[in-house]
């Protein structure tokens, strides 16, 4: 079985629910709380564990119960924890996230050990048999650029799930073979609005003239799907009660590797992400 690695962030997440976010000077009461295994690369690599890939992952916890909860929670989705680095006196990143009513949600990130993730001397089996790396924009960008350009010498395919939004320097675009951003970071990439299944795929066609693959994904209208010198194709968004929406993209993602790797083709492998997408935004995410 060829493997993915995921390289990013893992955050020690506390999850409150409420009616409402709060605004400026306002205090919620809110009606739940848990604390659950994050990180958008962290959340990736289980996804695509789950779905029935082998999975290594590259990153960094601090030396602390939130630490222990994390590697624990990957390794009991099955994913190689060998190139999690461990800091002794920098904490383990986490965030704080508010799902709302409507299911929607905002956070707060403090990456902690996700800004001293080391890269320089990764050993040569962490490469071996991998079919695809997998990266995001919670860490560092020199470590995804140190990253990809290790993986294109070795002709691994790099994919970037570009979340949070920042540019991408062409030294890391270069090396990338897959885009997959939502309505917001595309806008932010090609200063196209992602309103709909039409700008979708008017902002799909403009990135693509940078990435030789992309995916938009649009939220309630879908997604579009690009590559380089062909037709955009597009996959409506399957009916569903939305409970929360946090997650799905990372959900999404990591589905979509493991199609890839399996030998799906990039629609093929987009369609089975829309729908773990879907079946994972209509669950609760706090007990």
């Amino acid at each position: 079985m060829k493997n993915i690695i995921v390289a990013g962030s893992l955050h020690y997440d506390i999850m409150l629910a409420a009616h409402h976010r709060p605004e400026k000077g306002e205090t919620v009461m809110g009606s739940g709380c848990s604390y659950k295994f994050g990180g958008k690369g962290g959340n990736q690599a289980v996804a695509a564990a789950r779905a029935g890939a082998a999975v290594r992952f590259i990153g960094a916890i601090g030396a602390d119960a939130q630490g222990e909860f994390l590697l624990t929670a990957l390794r009991g989705a099955g994913v190689n924890t060998d190139a999690v680095m461990m800091h002794p006196d920098v904490p383990s990143g986490m965030s704080v996230a508010i799902s709302d009513a409507e299911g929607d949600y905002g956070a707060v990130v403090v990456s902690n050990a996700n800004l001293h993730i080391n890269v320089t001397a990764l050993p040569d089996e962490l490469w071996q048999d991998a079919a695809l790396l997998v990266l995001q924009n919670e860490v560092p960008a020199s470590v995804n650029l140190q990253l990809a350009q290790q993986a294109r010498q070795k002709g691994i395919a790099v994919c970037i799930n570009a979340a949070p939004a920042r540019e991408i320097e062409k030294s890391l675009a270069d090396c990338v073979d897959l885009l997959v951003v939502n309505a917001v970071e595309a806008r932010d990439m090609c200063n196209i609005e992602v309103t709909d299944l039409a700008s979708a795929e008017r902002a799909a066609q403009k990135l693509a003239e940078d990435f030789a693959q992309v995916i938009v994904t649009a939220g309630e209208h879908g997604l579009a799907v690009c590559q380089s010198g062909e037709p955009v194709q597009s996959l409506s968004a399957i009916p569903v009660t939305l409970i929360s929406t946090h997650g799905a993209g990372d959900c999404f993602v990591g589905v979509l590797s493991q199609a890839l790797v399996s030998g799906c083709s990039l629609i093929e492998a987009a369609t089975k992400a829309n729908q773990a997408a879907a079946e994972h935004v209509s669950r609760p995410t706090i007990a």
